[in-house]
């Protein structure tokens, strides 16, 4: 490894309704409607969003081999939030989310092709029409094309490298397990992630003064196909990793066993898990190099003085835990849902960590209150400035994570692939041909337990506290009983809560005046 590298490397009520009170303000949505408050001093806001980056990965929360040093001292400099849950476990639907700070359940958003469109407020257009300059690098995954130029002041997607092309390459063969491992050499100042890295720190660089700005770096680390570039993809060994959760547990759903199947996972050994989770960390590791290369600009250029900074990832990944590899569009595990989030803010509290339950859109709530702009539509996000400043969270507060789409939307699905079998082929196949395995289901988290609805599948119950890899299924243990009654009301409540809300702006009920239309004549 390079000098360079090694130097940086209670349930109730108030849960159902989350942050309703707060969304529910304003006018409908529309351009250019929402403003700061007169006087108000408005920070700069960075968004550091990894990819597939599950909480457990880093040593600020508890990973003890992992390396991620730039992360965890920028913990030390702001406030950890230690249970921040996403609302869906692939990233296109949690994106929408997290923009809107509404669930998939209130907007439809639930798969990889469906985004938020014109009609559709998000965060970063509230920001650009109060004034923010809004700058968007990397991967998609969450705007509709015609809501960029009305959401952006500048953009670039993903820079095509070859070594993101690398996984979907022709030579692959479907009989073999399907790993998602990429042995190749690559050059950490070649790939996609460092190219927006540096396009970030050019933007810092100019110096703008006349508008706070805000700028969305969206990396593609740590998502598959598992490939940490030189001086990173060894960094650990497999055999020293702590044990992995193991597949073919009891009373798991379906898909957990489809997918082992579809994918030949079921011929892997623990060994070539291990090597996937080494190689996931070695991927985790570069995307703290990146951040700390992003960390060192802003103090260079003076940015740290007056720029919120917010470090965080869509969702999780399996990487090998329960014989699996990436995620699952029906996925609700931990190791999906769990992310890290840690927001730094001049002025804000330093070294304060938040156990109290958050999730991931709150993120959108605390961005607009911290640029002192108003939503216009009805969401259901809590800020989190009170806790950014060092007050305690909410204890009562349970998160809520939903997953999958049905056959009633076929729309949805991520359809049969073409072309020469890919690391994703078997994915797409298996959705297409066993539809059961991507149904519909959601998940209530609270501090202590878990609980899964899976209408049609198999339920789930897990004590958090007692059992953090989700090894036994505890849906049927009589002694549990009410525990499981109240989570599965306190979801029933949320999506009775949460679902179906109207525009603001209301419709009369007269009827209009009849007139006729114009008629023309044909030529």
């Amino acid at each position: 490894m390079s000098d360079p590298i090694r130097k940086s490397i209670h349930l109730g009520r108030r849960d159902v309704l989350g942050g309703v009170a707060g969304g529910l303000a304003g006018a409908m949505f529309g351009p250019a409607l929402a403003a700061p408050r007169d006087g108000a001093r408005r920070p700069n806001m960075i968004l550091f969003f990894m990819d597939e980056c599950r909480a457990d990965a880093l040593g600020s929360y508890g990973n003890p081999v992992c390396k991620t040093p730039n992360l965890d001292a920028f913990a030390r400099q702001g406030t950890r939030f230690a249970d921040c849950h996403v609302q869906h476990p692939v990233c296109g639907a949690s994106r929408c989310s997290l923009l809107t700070g509404l669930p998939v359940s209130n907007t439809g958003h639930r798969s990889l092709y469906y985004f938020l469109r014109r009609d559709e407020p998000n965060l970063f257009r509230y920001l650009k029409d109060s004034g923010y300059d809004t700058f968007w690098l990397g991967k998609n995954d969450a705007l509709a094309p015609e809501s960029f130029p009305l959401s952006l002041t500048e953009w670039h997607g993903e820079v095509n490298t070859w070594a993101r092309a690398g996984g979907r390459g022709p030579a692959f063969d479907m009989g073999k397990p399907n790993l998602m491992l990429i042995n190749a050499k690559v050059d950490p100042k070649a790939t996609s992630d460092y190219l927006l890295i540096q396009q970030a720190i050019r933007i810092l660089e100019r110096g703008e003064q006349d508008k706070p700005f805000c700028l969305f770096i969206a990396l593609n680390q740590p998502h598959p196909p598992y490939l940490a570039p030189q001086g990173f993809h060894d960094l650990y060994k497999p055999e020293s990793l702590p044990p992995l959760a193991p597949p073919g547990l009891a009373q798991k759903p379906m898909f957990h066993e489809a997918v082992r199947k579809a994918y030949h996972l079921d011929q892997a050994t623990d060994a070539d898990f291990r090597q996937i989770r080494a190689t996931y960390y070695g991927q985790v590791s570069y995307a703290d190099w990146l951040f700390g290369q992003l960390m060192e600009a802003m103090e260079r250029t003076g940015r740290a003085k007056d720029t919120m900074v917010i470090a965080a990832s869509d969702h999780g990944d399996y990487a090998g835990d329960y014989g699996m590899v990436e995620k699952w569009p029906g996925g609700l595990e931990g190791n999906l849902t769990h992310v890290p989030l840690m927001i730094r803010m001049p002025g804000g509290a330093q070294g304060h960590v938040v156990p109290e339950m958050v999730e991931l859109y709150d993120v959108m709530a605390t961005m607009l209150e911290a640029g002192h702009v108003q939503a216009r539509h009805t969401h259901f996000a809590r800020s989190l400035m009170p806790q950014i400043m060092g007050a305690a969270g909410d204890p009562t507060r349970a998160a809520y994570t939903e997953a999958g789409y049905d056959t009633f939307e076929p729309q949805a699905f991520e359809p049969a692939m073409e072309g020469p079998a890919n690391l994703y082929t078997a994915k797409h196949d298996l959705q297409v041909g066993q539809p059961a395995t991507v149904r519909r289901a959601a998940a209530v988290t609270t501090q202590t337990h878990k609980f899964v609805a899976r209408p049609g599948g198999q339920y789930e119950l897990y004590d958090r506290k007692r059992d953090p890899l989700e090894l036994r299924n505890l849906i049927d243990d009589p002694k549990l009983a009410k525990v499981r009654n109240a989570m599965a009301d306190n979801l029933m409540g949320h999506y009775i809560s949460t679902t179906g809300v109207p525009p603001i702006e209301r419709d009369g009920r007269e009827t209009p005046p009849y007139y006729v239309m114009p008629q023309f004549e044909k030529r």
